[in-house]
């Protein structure tokens, strides 16, 4: 079950964001993330809870942040509930999209679980609703995924798998790649793995 600590930055001048200290689990049923948010001066700022299928569809998501909290799931495309910080208003979003995104890498790996790329193939279209803090406003968005190459890189243990995406946003044609090993994400656009306590977990291969 790895656990550790990613770091967050601003893209352009590195300004520190702050960190998530996570911890997750593969298995039988699926993959489960759960994390803590701190702010730069080591404040709490939120939390992650994600559980997706074996299939990677969305079967549980919990997020906080800045007093406001979202609940979804995988049902009739996407179904959540966004309460403000007084928790005296509750809106209900649903729209037909495949996976929820947004500022935590739990994202990714849910998403790249999701897709089952192979290297080599085309690209790959998928539908997203992200929630990004402090608010966790809902944005529909389109993003293209394809898995560059999978290389395996020596350790001290056994050789860790590393795939290398692209991920292009189709509506402002901005493209990143991101590196996942596992259920870790190695790098991705303001994001760095700072800490990790045991190696990666791995998927099933059998789709």
């Amino acid at each position: 079950m790895p656990r550790g600590r990613y770091s967050f930055h601003d893209t352009h001048d590195h300004t520190p964001l702050g960190e998530e200290h996570f911890h997750c689990a593969t298995g039988p049923t699926g993959w489960r993330y759960t994390a803590q948010n701190t702010h730069p001066d080591g404040g709490h700022a939120g939390s992650v809870d994600l559980t997706i299928d074996e299939l990677g569809r969305p079967i549980r998501l919990e997020l906080h942040a800045a007093g406001w909290q979202v609940r979804g799931a995988a049902l009739d495309g996407l179904t959540w509930v966004r309460t403000d910080p007084s928790g005296e208003d509750a809106q209900e979003g649903n729209v037909p999209a495949h996976a929820f995104t947004g500022g935590s890498p739990a994202f990714y790996i849910a998403t790249a679980r999701l897709l089952r790329l192979r290297p080599g193939s085309p690209a790959t279209r998928v539908r997203l609703v992200a929630f990004q803090p402090p608010v966790l406003a809902p944005r529909t968005l389109d993003q293209s995924w394809a898995l560059i190459k999978s290389e395996a890189h020596p350790t001290d243990n056994a050789p860790l798998l590393v795939d290398e995406y692209q991920v292009n946003d189709l509506e402002t044609g901005e493209q990143h790649t991101v590196h996942i090993a596992g259920d870790v994400v190695l790098s991705a656009p303001g994001i760095e793995l700072e800490d990790l306590e045991s190696p990666p977990s791995r998927f099933p291969t059998a789709d």
